[in-house]
């Protein structure tokens, strides 16, 4: 079954009227007819059941019959990730962790940083892609691109964690991870944080991790911990 996203959903919504872009993929690519039972979040957790009562390209209205909360998960992950050179490979990196499982996603502005603006409503639109594909109900947060110096300065009660290339003593992430809990995870560019950046990562509290014995790309590196924590938690 197909799932649909609305951020406007609410425990109280009676009848939903889809965009007529949607309306037209449901009745033209999907072939869905009234009658039909379609799914729809509101990426806050909320997962409705409802019968299609007016179909056509134009307009698809349908009639909530069911809802209930989905649980969360019992751990929270936050990565901060250097937006690559190649967007696209960000874009996997976004799509991948959003199946995996991940709750929030800031893209940090590094001193080695090669791009530095990014799309967001394009970001935005591969999450809720990815949300629905796998039938989750909670859509990640997309923060602003911030700089990294200022990302620093945010308050946080989470397990505060960098991964670097740097050849310094490091911890292996499965020994540090604390199961059941926040963590917070910052991965640099293709070109690494700088000495300095790194330097006041740790004066803020941040504890250096390796996540394997090879050198990964930024991309790359976001994925192995996105799954390496979500199956410490499992």
């Amino acid at each position: 079954m197909q799932l649909f996203y609305n951020k406007d959903i609410t425990e109280t919504t009676q009848e939903f009227q889809f965009s007529r872009e949607e309306s037209k993929h449901i009745t033209k690519v999907l072939r869905k007819k009234e009658g039909d039972l379609v799914q729809i979040t509101n990426g806050l957790g909320l997962l409705c059941k409802g019968i299609i009562t007016f179909s056509s390209p134009n307009k698809c209205i349908i009639q909530l019959e069911e809802r209930h909360h989905q649980p969360s998960k019992d751990y929270r992950l936050h990565l901060a990730v250097a937006p690559t050179k190649m967007n696209d490979r960000y874009e996997w990196f976004l799509e991948k962790a959003t199946e995996i499982g991940i709750d929030e996603i800031t893209p940090i502005i590094c001193d080695h940083s090669e791009r530095k603006i990014i799309k967001p409503e394009r970001f935005e639109r591969i999450l809720q892609s990815a949300m629905k594909q796998s039938l989750q109900s909670y859509l990640p947060i997309l923060n602003k691109a911030i700089s990294f110096t200022e990302f620093l300065k945010k308050d946080t009660s989470d397990q505060l964690l960098i991964a670097h290339c740097e050849e310094t003593k490091k911890q292996s992430l499965k020994d540090i991870i604390k199961p059941q809990s926040a963590t917070t995870l910052v991965i640099g560019p293709e070109g690494d944080f700088s000495t300095k950046e790194i330097e006041n990562a740790l004066k803020t509290g941040f504890i250096p991790v390796t996540l394997g014995k090879t050198r990964l790309r930024t991309e790359t590196a976001a994925i192995v911990a996105t799954h390496s924590i979500a199956f410490l938690n499992s």
